[in-house]
């Protein structure tokens, strides 16, 4: 079995108190028959940090440059796949990180693209396992956020 190691980013960006992710649709490639929607990855190449292939890989299929990694936040999905005679077994460490790019431009890769809600996100997404890591990133955002709100007011009353 061969292995291999990508690094990812779920991303979001911020409008009027709202909170939208950034899906990606794949065209079918050897191993997936049919198109896809999920998130920005890629494999870490040698030498290169996980960081530095989620900065090179967003901006190589969005164009985004400015992402914000949020701190305390990373999670990892396992799985495996054939391609033709050949066993992989794939590991995809994911990032959270908030864009303020709203409108992108595509790589030949992918087929469109869509910034959804999280809710219209959940039903968009085709893999379970991206569905359960958007669940997982949703929920740190929301209490990461509720965090900052709450610092941010304790701060207001001690000046």
């Amino acid at each position: 079995m061969k292995s291999l190691v990508s690094a990812g980013a779920i991303i979001f960006r911020r409008e009027k108190e709202k909170i939208y992710y950034l899906l990606l649709k794949y065209a079918a490639i050897n191993r997936v028959e049919k198109s896809y929607w999920g998130f920005v990855k890629g494999v870490v190449e040698k030498g290169e940090r996980k960081k530095e292939t989620i900065l090179r890989e967003v901006y190589e299929e969005t164009s985004i440059n400015d992402l914000k990694f949020i701190k305390g936040f990373k999670i990892t999905n396992e799985y495996c796949f054939k391609i033709k005679n050949d066993l992989y077994h794939k590991k995809v460490y994911y990032l959270l990180a908030e864009t303020k790019t709203k409108k992108i431009k595509l790589s030949f890769e992918h087929l469109d693209y869509k910034w959804l809600l999280y809710q219209e996100a959940i039903k968009k997404l085709s893999f379970e396992n991206d569905k359960k890591i958007l669940e997982k990133a949703n929920e740190f955002l929301g209490k990461s956020l509720s965090s900052s709100k709450e610092n941010s007011k304790r701060k207001s009353f001690n000046i």
